[in-house]
């Protein structure tokens, strides 16, 4: 059965000093309910630090901190719905017995619009065979 929650925060964070790009959704910003946060590194990794940190793609975070990196196999932002595949192989490693989770953005109309921004680099980071095959941002 899909995961479904409504989600009343939405953010973006870039951070140069740690060089990394993260944008996520959560039910409520004091850490209670339901969240998603997604993250890439904002310079794509020289060759060997893959090899030794397997941290090449985007990394989907869930509630309770559960995280998997490229797990992300469709991504849809329409209307207000935040739609996500998450891969078979990482269903998992994140605790989830459905690969389907919506999120309804109880958001304004900006946080959307950064939300959507920050989705479409963060999808778009690392190898291609690492990204999702269906993004609709």
């Amino acid at each position: 059965m899909t995961v479904r929650f409504t989600a009343r925060v939405a953010g973006v964070a870039e951070d140069r000093d740690l060089e990394y790009l993260a944008a996520g959704v959560a039910e409520s910003d004091d850490g209670d309910g339901t969240e998603l946060i997604f993250q890439c590194g904002l310079f794509e990794d020289e060759e060997e630090d893959v090899e030794e940190s397997e941290m090449d793609s985007h990394c989907l975070v869930i509630t309770g901190q559960a995280t998997a990196y490229g797990a992300v196999s469709e991504i849809t932002l329409r209307d207000k719905v935040l739609r996500v595949v998450v891969a078979p192989r990482a269903l998992e490693e994140l605790g989830l017995d459905d690969p389907e989770i919506e999120a309804v953005l109880d958001v304004d109309d900006e946080a959307i619009d950064r939300l959507r921004a920050a989705l479409r680099r963060i999808m778009a980071y690392g190898p291609v065979d690492a990204r999702p095959a269906v993004v609709q941002l």
